[in-house]
């Protein structure tokens, strides 16, 4: 996962090309918890992360955020009691980007460093 992680995002346009079949095959082998699923007519991609009570889940949700903010490129969070589903995919060109794996990537080293739902 490092390699995703350390990368740097680009900035998008609407005219920024969707990933490949064969480069998100490529980038998920490094974020394999990771699902790729369509919602309203776009692929994302998908994770629901484990906590022991809902001020983890809620600590994880703001470490997320500030990711995001970061980056000026925000997922889908949905925070529950335990529970925390993060959706990432670039608006902008209404699919997958390589900005999608590298933010799913530092989401899953935001996990680890929690040490949450082991």
């Amino acid at each position: 996962m490092a390699a995703l992680a350390q990368a740097t995002c680009e900035a998008c346009s609407p005219n920024s090309p969707r990933v490949t079949e064969d480069e998100a095959a490529e980038y998920q082998r490094e974020i394999p918890e990771w699902e790729i699923v369509e919602r309203e007519g776009e692929r994302r991609l998908e994770r629901s992360f484990t906590f022991p009570d809902f001020a983890s889940a809620l600590a994880f949700t703001n470490a997320v955020g500030a990711l995001a903010e970061a980056e000026n490129h925000h997922p889908s969070l949905l925070t529950q009691w335990g529970k925390v589903t993060v959706e990432w995919w670039t608006h902008t060109i209404g699919g997958l980007h390589k900005n999608d794996f590298i933010m799913a990537a530092r989401t899953d080293d935001a996990y680890a460093k929690a040490g949450a739902g082991r």
